[in-house]
């Protein structure tokens, strides 16, 4: 069975991206074509990017960059659940993929966006971009969240998804085992 990274890319305190990244990881085990990792940058904690070498050499010297390696390369897809923040991705997200080369190659990435009136949006595109510098390949069917805030349950702090929500998780889902299918041949 391929395994799934959903990453969560917000690391600050009060964050709501790690009830939204529990509701997705549930639709996930339920969906059941994916053994799931939960990757949580706020527990990886990867200092700012600047090891001597570019990622793709491969020339790892930190071990916690030897470890990301290891983590990012077992996995064969990914969610990246990202806030937006001043129009743009998150920064710990950013700095992730930064750390990498090789191992996101031709890998699918679903995106779980939230935010105020935007969703998110405009980090989802950002992220796009430096997911296609990678060579992953970021598929169409996404989850966006507007006034994500909302949606937070004030006594549990669970994220309340709605019907909107769950159907458009199975859609990404869905594309995305067939993507992870399709690339398996090119991360041979």
């Amino acid at each position: 069975m391929p395994r799934l990274g959903v990453v969560v890319a917000s690391v600050r305190e009060g964050r709501v991206g790690r009830p939204v990244a529990d509701w997705l990881i549930e639709r996930a085990r339920a969906h059941a074509h994916f053994e799931i990792d939960d990757v949580d940058l706020k527990v990886v904690n990867l200092p700012i990017f600047a090891e001597r070498h570019h990622p793709r050499l491969r020339q790892y010297e930190n071990d916690q960059q030897k470890a990301w390696s290891a983590r990012v390369a077992s996995l064969d897809a990914f969610v990246f659940v990202t806030p937006e923040y001043n129009y743009s991705t998150a920064p710990a997200l950013t700095n992730a993929i930064d750390y990498l080369f090789v191992e996101w190659n031709y890998k699918a990435v679903g995106l779980v966006s939230y935010g105020g009136v935007s969703a998110g949006l405009r980090a989802a595109q950002m992220v796009k971009l430096t997911a296609g510098g990678v060579k992953m390949v970021a598929i169409a069917e996404a989850v966006s969240i507007p006034f994500v805030v909302q949606a937070i349950d004030k006594e549990t702090g669970a994220f309340k998804a709605t019907d909107a929500h769950d159907k458009s998780a199975a859609a990404m889902l869905d594309e995305l085992a067939r993507w992870t299918t399709a690339l398996a041949t090119l991360r041979a």
